[in-house]
């Protein structure tokens, strides 16, 4: 059964249950009474929320109001980007995220 807490739980399909992998011992076993063992698979999520958690805290931090001084700039007309730099940064970033 695999769990969502969004949806609810969702039944196991008996017949995808391998026979060989069910407990119980003697005649239980055979008239088809017996206890299953439960099982678990866990995922790899955890490491991927770890990796991502640890590549955000390499970030530089974000300077707030440095980024709200240039939201107004751009938001009054202020602020003109030079097309030359703008280009000559981007292709720079470009070749950098290549290599």
């Amino acid at each position: 059964m695999r769990i969502n807490l969004g949806q609810g739980s969702q039944p196991v399909n008996e017949s995808s249950v391998n026979l060989s992998q069910r407990g119980g011992s003697g005649a239980g076993a055979n008239s088809g009474t017996a206890i299953g063992e439960d099982q678990t698979q866990l995922s790899g999520a955890h490491l991927q929320v770890a990796a991502l958690a640890a590549q955000a805290a390499a970030l530089p931090e974000v300077r707030q109001e440095r980024v709200q001084a240039l939201r107004q700039a751009m938001q009054s007309g202020q602020y003109h980007a030079d097309p030359q730099k703008l280009a000559g940064a981007l292709m720079s970033h470009m070749r950098a995220g290549a290599a």
